[in-house]
């Protein structure tokens, strides 16, 4: 099973970044906007349609607001098998770290899942920016 972990920082606060993380139905006006163009919630799950017309189911595992941690995993793409994880930490420069992991299968759908994960991070990092002003 391929990891990509993927980490940002930003000068916005941690509790403004774990709002727009935890605000699941708005990854595509609060978070990765232009990286996912819809969200639509269901029981249990989110449904994302990306920039590029992929449309993915993503079943929401754990929504910790104490750890500000979210995981979910994924149905339809690429993916037979499909496992993140994103967490929310303060550091002690005062800046706020963002760290993603996914773990999925085939390993070999590594390349498109890196591009696609360094283009969210990008577009996470705007928005996320975007807050601290």
């Amino acid at each position: 099973m391929a990891t990509i972990r993927s980490e940002l920082q930003t000068r916005a606060a941690a509790s403004d970044v774990w709002s727009a993380i935890r605000d699941i139905g708005a990854l595509h006006t609060r978070l990765v906007p232009g990286f996912v163009t819809d969200t639509k919630l269901e029981p249990g799950a989110r449904v994302v349609t990306f920039a590029n017309g992929m449309v993915v189911r993503e079943p929401i595992v754990t929504l910790d607001d104490e750890a500000r941690r979210l995981v979910w995993s994924a149905e339809g793409g690429r993916a037979s098998h499909y496992n993140a994880a994103l967490q929310v930490s303060e550091l002690a420069n005062g800046l706020t770290s963002v760290v993603w992991i996914a773990d999925f299968l085939p390993d070999g759908i590594e390349g498109f899942l890196s591009q696609a994960i360094k283009a969210s991070t990008a577009a996470m990092q705007r928005s996320l920016d975007a807050l601290a002003t």
